[in-house]
């Protein structure tokens, strides 16, 4: 069984996925990507009467985002966001889009039982509820969202103060007295020849043209008398910046179930039984993780498989009292 299984599963042209791109174990690390990022798996087994393989039972992987009530529409209380239901909450059939990107193309939909008449899994659907009649699986991000919108902010902001920081502006101040500039500014009627803001940027024009000091080829500016040239550059201040952030960071590590130091990759300030007591504390959490999401979804896509190969006589178990239907009856374990 266990060498049938590995040739099916983990086959070179990935016989065991529909799309014939992904292998048993590429299905489960997309399986708990998808579950990150969305909360829910959704695959469907397919049984495909053209392979020219020696087992017919394949899987799709389907995107959640196609999951949803015909037509985008409300739903009611048998029919919550594309999950139609029973009177007693229990899964029935998926209503899925058929186009390959939601609220684009001829939006016909296709309603998938969950089981088959003969008890065989239609579709997996791997979620876990918190609340009552919950249908859909929540992302783990919902309780991080905004701090992760702050922090996307603050960083933006903080580039954006990065290349104001590294800009410059060059002056030349004057010695003139104060009422001088204003005279300039002002100026006298049009026309007239004793124009001050015309008079004075003649000799400035006058002086610059003239004052041409080189050195080797390279020009040394020589300033008109009293002129003083600056250059004026931002105040380079982080303003709490790291510490901010590193409260942002700290806060969705939490949120998110890992240490500090795994989500920013920052071991700078802690010691190495620190961070080894860290790690340790986000195993635990990720070894849950993987028993109820990775188990769960390879334990039901194991058992499809199963079916075919006992039905039709590859594998022959030993004889028993309980066949493959009965084995999950109460009493029958």
């Amino acid at each position: 069984m266990e060498a049938a299984w590995s040739e099916y599963a983990e086959g070179m042209s990935g016989e065991i996925d529909v799309e014939e791109k992904r292998t048993f174990t590429e299905f489960i690390r997309e399986g708990v990507g998808v579950h990150a990022f969305n909360g829910e798996i959704f695959v469907q087994p397919v049984w495909d009467t053209e392979s020219t393989q020696l087992f017919r039972t394949r899987f799709k992987a389907v995107s959640p985002k196609r999951v949803d009530t015909p037509g985008h529409g409300m739903g009611n209380r048998f029919l919550r966001a594309g999950v139609e239901v029973d009177r007693y909450g229990r899964a029935v059939a998926y209503h899925i889009c058929e186009d390959d990107f939601p609220f684009s193309g001829s939006g016909r939909w296709e309603r998938i039982p969950r089981e088959l008449p003969t008890g065989r899994p239609a579709m997996l659907h791997i979620f876990e509820p918190v609340e009552d009649g919950q249908t859909r699986g929540a992302n783990q991000f919902y309780s991080v969202m905004e701090r992760l919108k702050m922090l996307d902010s603050l960083q933006a902001t903080q580039l954006q103060s990065a290349i104001v920081k590294a800009m410059y502006a060059a002056t030349i101040e004057s010695d003139l007295i104060p009422k001088r500039p204003f005279e300039y500014i002002a100026g006298a009627p049009q026309g007239q020849k004793d124009n001050p803001l015309i008079n004075i940027l003649d000799k400035f024009s006058t002086w610059y043209d003239t004052n041409s000091v080189t050195l080797g080829g390279v020009k040394i500016p020589h300033l008109f008398p009293g002129d003083d040239l600056k250059l004026q550059t931002a105040q380079d201040s982080d303003n709490g910046f790291s510490a901010l952030e590193q409260a942002l960071l700290r806060y969705i590590a939490a949120g998110l179930g890992v240490s500090y130091e795994q989500l920013s990759r920052d071991y700078s300030k802690v010691s190495y039984s620190s961070a080894r007591a860290s790690a340790n504390e986000s195993w635990r959490y990720f070894m849950g993780r993987r028993k109820f999401i990775a188990s769960r979804l390879a334990t039901q896509m194991f058992s499809c498989w199963l079916e075919e190969a006992l039905l039709r006589g590859i594998i022959r178990p030993p004889r028993a009292r309980f066949d493959f239907y009965q084995r999950d009856q109460p009493g029958h374990g």
